[in-house]
């Protein structure tokens, strides 16, 4: 069993939190490999739906046979533990088959962003030494076939996305343009033809705790993308973590996978939460429209309701368009949803609940801890408080640190004047990654042994409450430097979002020379709000809302903001776009180049 038992002395588990007795407070965490759990799941609930996907549903039986029929071909075909094997794929049964299907064979899978450039593949494939690929045709030619030659890739799987629906379907599909399909190389294998194959899955001898289950890239908001490498131990008990939060998701219900499952927060939340609970999956290739989504979700989810992750844009969407269509009714439809990738606010969040009867929270987390950490409580005791993370998931324990000494434990602060008691949020837990692939410098500054566990620094700024509840502030890496005051981005952002006008905002800090960081932020207005207020007069406006440093030196007004699939609004790109930005770095390059022009000399 797992080394990691929630401490019931802690103040966040105890009266305050209003902990339901139906939720256990003490779980054990098992050494058990992914393919292990999965073949639990299909003795337990053999019959059972275990997806959704293009109106065709697949039991747990199903699943675990051609989990094992891959299992089975991978080895045959060389493939062996610890190889790694990329997937190219959307949401579908193909990418749950893959996953479970290489990790059961002792190999290392890591799912791609199906909608990255050649280059990105390129640098990923090369950073976690793939040699196996499973790729959708329509995405091989513009994707894959420009770079293969510069990676290590001996075998190319490839599949249609349409390859499991009835076969009349299928090719009335294709000849009229309906399924996207495109060419594969000739060497390429195809994956419906290695699942009719033999069942003789390999008996590898998987140590769960030590052995990578799959690499996944961190999101690069802050510099190059790195591969955090996360165990089967990790991927398991982070699962089992969640399955204990939402406590009154049971078999038979459903799971929303509109996230994309080759991202840290589905591939738990949905992939491995719903083999764990013996949930149904309800996965779509890409972000459904609300008028497609809505009569889906009306049509095929479960009576017992259903769980959904998300970014606040998916429920503010949804929460708009069932206030503007009061004729669908989907009370009873969705049961515990979690918000992630950003901030919940209250008014988005209530007027989800009051549409839907749904309850909403926010959680937290990163790739590097599976990525689960925390979220608000769902039960009705419990201290939900808008603008928290909530409380930290059972067996998962937090502190706040200083910045420059992570040793110094800040302890509980009041708020955030309280400047003596906010520091970078440490957390440890089953869920931490094992480390970044091949980069030792990396890891030890992000995980560090203190009282003989391993914490993992999380970048984030932030303080805890007395009740145990932690609010983050922003970035570490993103704090805003200006004529010595800290400005944390996000609380410029909270300010500016108060005015009426604004639908969306994000601000980050632009080189300076005089002042060391100036503040910008690019807005997105509301639609009735265009052509109501101009830059001018919202700059003004933050000028009699805010005190002076944190009071941006610009705004830009934007149609929308950069983001990631999951929603997570992306200040990186909005800082490099700037032209601001671009004359700092220009300067920069061409000092640099002068300095090493006079060195050479």
């Amino acid at each position: 069993m797992g080394e990691y038992q929630v401490d019931e002395s802690k103040i966040w588990f105890g009266p305050k939190s209003g902990w339901p007795d139906e939720v256990p407070k003490n779980i054990d965490f098992p050494h058990r490999t992914l393919g292990e759990q999965l073949r639990e799941a299909a003795q337990k609930w053999p019959d059972a739906k275990a997806m959704w996907f293009l109106n065709q549903t697949m039991t747990f039986r199903e699943l675990d046979r051609h989990v094992d029929a891959l299992a089975t071909a991978l080895t045959e075909l060389g493939f062996k533990k610890g190889d790694v094997i990329a997937m190219l794929l959307p949401n579908s049964f193909q990418y749950v088959i893959g996953y479970y299907g290489i990790t059961r064979m002792g190999g290392i899978v890591s799912g791609m962003n199906p909608t990255y450039k050649p280059n990105e593949i390129l640098h990923q494939l090369k950073t976690i030494g793939a040699t196996g690929l499973i790729v959708l045709d329509a995405l091989y030619e513009e994707m894959v076939a420009p770079i293969r030659d510069k990676t290590d890739i001996r075998l190319i799987i490839g599949t249609n996305v349409a390859d499991f629906l009835p076969w009349v379907k299928r090719t009335l599909g294709k000849l009229l343009g309906k399924v996207p399909k495109g060419n594969l190389p000739g060497d390429a294998l195809q994956l419906k033809d290695l699942l009719a194959g033999p069942i003789a899955p390999p008996k590898v001898d998987i140590d769960p705790v030590v052995d990578p289950a799959t690499y996944i890239m961190t999101g690069g908001t802050t510099g190059v993308p790195k591969a955090a490498v996360l165990t089967h131990f990790n991927c398991v008990s982070n699962a089992i973590q969640a399955r204990t939060w939402l406590y009154k998701v049971e078999p038979g219900s459903g799971d929303v996978g509109i996230l994309p499952l080759f991202h840290s927060f589905a591939m738990t939340t949905v992939m491995n939460l719903s083999v764990a609970i013996g949930t149904m999956m309800i996965l779509f290739p890409r972000p459904p429209k609300m008028d497609e989504y809505i009569p889906t979700l009306l049509r095929v989810g479960p009576e017992k309701g259903s769980a959904m992750p998300g970014a606040e844009i998916l429920f503010q969407k949804m929460a708009d368009y069932l206030e503007e269509h009061p004729e669908y009714k989907i009370t009873n439809k969705l049961s515990l949803c979690v918000s992630g990738a950003g901030p919940l606010h209250r008014h988005v969040q209530e007027k989800f609940e009051k549409v839907t009867g749904a309850r909403l929270v926010e959680g937290y987390g990163l790739t590097e801890s599976t990525p689960v950490v925390s979220a608000s409580p769902f039960w009705p005791k419990g201290e939900r408080r808008t603008g928290t993370i909530g409380l930290p998931f059972p067996g998962t324990e937090w502190r706040i640190v200083d910045k420059t000494d992570s040793s110094n434990d800040l302890g509980v602060g009041s708020g955030p004047e309280d400047t003596e008691h906010i520091g970078e949020i440490a957390v440890a837990g089953p869920q931490v990654m094992k480390g970044y692939l091949n980069k030792p410098d990396e890891t030890a500054e992000t995980i560090v042994e203190m009282d003989g566990k391993k914490w993992l620094l999380t970048g984030d700024i932030g303080f805890m409450d007395e009740s145990g509840q932690v609010t983050i502030l922003d970035r570490k890496k993103q704090l805003i430097k200006y004529k010595g005051y800290s400005v944390f981005p996000k609380e410029v952002e909270s300010f500016i979002g108060m005015n009426e006008h604004v639908s969306e905002v994000a601000v980050a800090g632009l080189p300076d020379k005089e002042t060391g960081e100036i503040i910008k932020a690019w807005v997105v207005l509301k639609e009735s709000s265009k052509g109501k207020i101009t830059e001018e007069e919202l700059l003004a406006w933050a000028k009699k809302s805010m005190t002076h440093y944190k009071v941006p030196r610009q705004i830009e007004f934007r149609d929308e903001l950069p983001k990631s699939l999951v929603g997570k609004v992306l200040r990186r790109i909005l800082q490099e776009d700037d032209p601001i930005w671009k004359t700092a770095q220009a300067e920069k390059a061409s000092k640099n180049a002068d300095g090493n022009g006079a060195k050479d000399a």
